[in-house]
């Protein structure tokens, strides 16, 4: 049985004007995309900030947002690092605290061959009875997880039972789904593409976008899981350009400027991030507005 079919959101991480992780408005958040038909939430993924959460802060949001989401939605933890050994220690710490599923990126910066992404996502996988979702993403570790070794990963690892695939290559995707077959469930992990993986067999988009529009994301698949292709299609070109937007900068910069426009006020970014230029503010502004979401005070 797959993880969730549908649209999952990568959820921010508020913060609180001095910079702490703002519980109370993560949990408004978590309401809010329950109430809109979000299928699964993702804490602590890239969208998250993880990689600048300490890790008491991290343990910390996957222990509360297991706790508020009370099992209404699956949730996924984000538990991957570049060291083998805290990624275990994470991981456990999240199953303990029951989470549904883990997300675990390929080890960023030392990258690791094949053969190394093996044992790595291996040893993490077999340190838990919870399933597991990989998450390939070159653009952010410099490292691509080749379908071949995601496959075998998949028939040789009882609970890896997906991928989240960002690495844009729509070849790559049609070649996972060639040869891991129902061994492995494959996620759309760029908002731009969620159309073409699922005539691919993709059971659905773990979603940046979601963060603010949340029930059209969740349209997006389950319009094409209806049979209704043409409608999702047309969901998913009308989103391009907001799409667009939210990745003009680096994520999760815009979309965390765009939840401050609605008046979410989930806070500033922890550096090395900074604010977004002006000028691609209003270009989101724009492009939010097109597409049916307004800015707080706007008519």
């Amino acid at each position: 049985m797959s993880i969730f079919t549908g649209a999952g959101v990568a959820i921010v991480t508020p913060m609180t004007a001095t910079g702490e992780v703002n519980y109370p408005k993560l949990q408004e958040l978590l309401e809010y995309q329950i109430a809109n038909g979000t299928d699964s939430i993702i804490i602590c993924g890239t969208t998250g900030e993880a990689s600048t959460l300490s890790h008491e802060e991290h343990l910390e949001a996957i222990r509360f947002t297991v706790e508020k989401v009370a099992h209404r939605v699956p949730v996924i933890a984000g538990t991957g690092s570049n060291c083998t050994d805290t990624a275990v220690y994470l991981s456990q710490e999240a199953e303990k605290f029951g989470a549904d599923a883990l997300l675990l990126v390929s080890p960023y910066y030392n990258k690791a061959t094949q053969k190394g992404l093996i044992a790595h996502f291996t040893k993490i996988a077999r340190s838990v009875k919870i399933p597991v979702v990989l998450y390939n993403i070159q653009g952010r570790t410099g490292v691509n997880i080749t379908p071949e070794t995601i496959a075998y990963l998949a028939h040789n690892v009882d609970n890896i039972v997906a991928v989240k695939e960002a690495s844009g290559n729509i070849s790559q995707v049609a070649r996972i789904a060639q040869l891991a077959g129902d061994a492995l469930d494959i996620y759309s992990g760029n908002d731009d593409q969620i159309v073409p993986l699922l005539s691919l067999g993709g059971k659905g988009v773990i979603s940046v976008l979601s963060n603010i529009a949340p029930r059209q994301t969740h349209d997006i698949v389950a319009k094409f899981m209806e049979g209704d292709v043409a409608g999702s299609r047309e969901l998913q070109l009308k989103a391009l350009p907001l799409i667009e937007s939210l990745f003009c900068e680096v994520n999760p910069i815009p979309v965390k400027e765009a939840l401050n426009m609605l008046g979410w006020e989930v806070g500033p970014l922890r550096m090395p991030l900074t604010p977004m230029e002006e000028e691609h503010k209003e270009k989101l502004r724009q492009a939010m507005k097109d597409f049916g979401i307004k800015a707080k005070g706007e008519n």
